[in-house]
């Protein structure tokens, strides 16, 4: 059920900073910002970078597997041995949830139920 690697989410103490340093030195692109976050997309996939400042994001470094539903899929890995670390929660393009498969490896699912967001970078 997992259907592909969305983004690996890093937290940065100056936003503007890294995203400048992200963009300048490792070729990544700008493709959306808000107040609180930037999305930086490589060039040969549709995977990206967020960089982001949320102290309420609990690893430094996390990686986002996209799924279909995540409340689907989160009954689906709970069932299969999964343990649910944190509860399928709104975001802006949908739901997310973080769960512990029975080796002790978090992984983080998100879904795209609201859209995409929209291309918004200058």
């Amino acid at each position: 059920m997992l259907r592909k690697i969305d983004c690996v989410m890093i937290r940065v103490d100056d936003l503007e900073a890294a995203a400048a340093y992200y963009t300048t030195v490792f070729g990544l692109r700008p493709g959306w910002r808000d107040a609180a976050a930037v999305g930086l997309a490589f060039p040969e996939t549709d995977a990206e970078i967020v960089l982001h400042c949320d102290q309420g994001i609990p690893s430094r470094v996390e990686v986002h597997y996209l799924v279909d539903d995540v409340i689907t899929a989160v009954q689906t890995f709970e069932r299969q041995g999964c343990r649910v670390r944190e509860a399928p929660f709104d975001i802006p393009i949908g739901k997310c949830a973080v769960i512990e498969d029975p080796f002790g490896t978090t992984l983080c699912i998100l879904d795209m139920t609201k859209g995409p967001r929209e291309m918004n970078a200058v």
